[in-house]
C-alpha cells in the first residue's frame, strides 16, 4: 500500500491544493504574510502524513508525525480563520468549505492515531 490510498492524505492534498488557490486571490499584502503562513502549514500536514507513514515500522515515530500532521492541520485552520475575520478572504463558500474539509481531515487523523495506537502492526 501506498501512503497516496491513505484517505486522510488524499482529504490533506485536496485542502493544499485549495489553499493554493484561494491565497491567489488574497490582496496582495496578504499574499506575502498570512497567505504564505497558511500555504505552508497545510502543506506541513501533508508532508508530515507521507513522512510518517515512511517511518510506519516504528509505531511511536508514526504516531508522532500523526500528531505533527493534526498540529499544523490546527493551525491551518487558524490562519484561515485569521483570514476570514480580518476581511482579506472574502469569499464566505469558500471559507465555509475549506473550514469543513480541514475539520473533516481533522476529526480523520484523530481517528487514524487511535486506529494506530490500537493496531500497528494491521496498518502497513
Amino acid at each position: 500500500m501506498s501512503y497516496k490510498k491513505l484517505e486522510i492524505w488524499q482529504i490533506a492534498r485536496e485542502v493544499v491544493i485549495d489553499i493554493h488557490k484561494m491565497t491567489l486571490e488574497l490582496p496582495k499584502f496578504e499574499m506575502f504574510e498570512e497567505g504564505q503562513q497558511i500555504r505552508r502549514s497545510s502543506k506541513s500536514v501533508r508532508s508530515n502524513i507521507v513522512e510518517g507513514y515512511g517511518r510506519r515500522a516504528y509505531k511511536q515515530e508514526f504516531i508522532r508525525f500523526l500528531i505533527f500532521a493534526l498540529a499544523s492541520n490546527d493551525e491551518t485552520i487558524d490562519h484561515l480563520e485569521m483570514l476570514y475575520e480580518t476581511g482579506s478572504l472574502t469569499n464566505e463558500t469558500q471559507y465555509r468549505a475549506t473550514w469543513g474539509k480541514l475539520d473533516l481531515l481533522g476529526r480523520k487523523l484523530n481517528s487514524f492515531i487511535e486506529a494506530v495506537q490500537r493496531q500497528h502492526n494491521n496498518i502497513t
